[in-house]
């Protein structure tokens, strides 16, 4: 069975939500109760490529859960333990990635034009987890898992990556990162690619066990995330 938006991922996409609300009308320059001032940093959260950011943070969990209506039945899948610590990771690395907290360091300068670079990644993350999501088809699911009648998908980009979504999703932290350009960004950049190489791991031996000598074959053929590095 396929799990559907979890309570942590509503309250996240609820804190994006009420972000960009938030967002638009202080760049609509309105009179707000200054008790009630935002914790935020004004100078990015303010600016349209945060913004978009955040929408399209906002837009990829709405597609992913229309999408995974459609997915097979699981034979098996990892327990309900593991699937929540990834869930816990990949959604605190969000938060930290979009929230910059006033006052806190930077790597970057802010920049409009270093945000909208950032904002333009991120995008390409999104297109790519969205293409190759398309090619998995009822073989995808959120938790790690074997579908009924699973097979191997070697089309799109496949053909080259065993996992590609993952490879749009961590493109998508690391533009991400790039538009709010803190420290804290980076932490949740690292918290994410930990997730996701922890994922890597435990899912690659679930289909050796599947699919034994082709799935072999298939590792020796590809590269995980990067062609030509890793």
């Amino acid at each position: 069975m396929v799990r559907h938006m979890t309570r942590l991922q509503k309250f996240l996409l609820a804190i994006l939500s009420g972000a960009v609300v938030g967002a638009a009308v202080a760049r609509l320059d309105l009179h707000i109760d200054t008790r009630f001032a935002s914790p935020f940093d004004n100078a990015v959260t303010t600016r349209w490529p945060w913004i978009g950011a955040a929408l399209g943070w906002v837009a990829f969990s709405f597609y992913w859960e229309a999408a995974a209506k459609d997915a097979a039945a699981a034979k098996s899948a990892e327990s309900p333990t593991s699937r929540g610590i990834h869930v816990f990771l990949t959604n605190a690395a969000i938060l930290l990635e979009m929230v910059p907290i006033r006052g806190l360091s930077r790597f970057l300068p802010v920049s409009s034009a270093i945000m909208a670079g950032g904002l333009a990644v991120e995008a390409m993350g999104l297109f790519l987890a969205i293409l190759a999501r398309r090619h998995l088809g009822r073989n995808w699911s959120g938790e790690i898992s074997i579908k009924v009648d699973h097979r191997l998908i070697r089309s799109g980009p496949y053909k080259k990556l065993r996992h590609p979504i993952y490879t749009g999703l961590l493109t998508m932290y690391a533009g991400t990162a790039l538009v709010t350009g803190t420290w804290l960004a980076i932490g949740g950049f690292a918290m994410a690619a930990f997730a996701y190489g922890r994922k890597i791991r435990l899912e690659e031996a679930n289909l050796n066990v599947a699919f034994g000598p082709e799935y072999e074959a298939y590792r020796r053929d590809t590269w995980a995330l990067v062609p030509g590095l890793f």
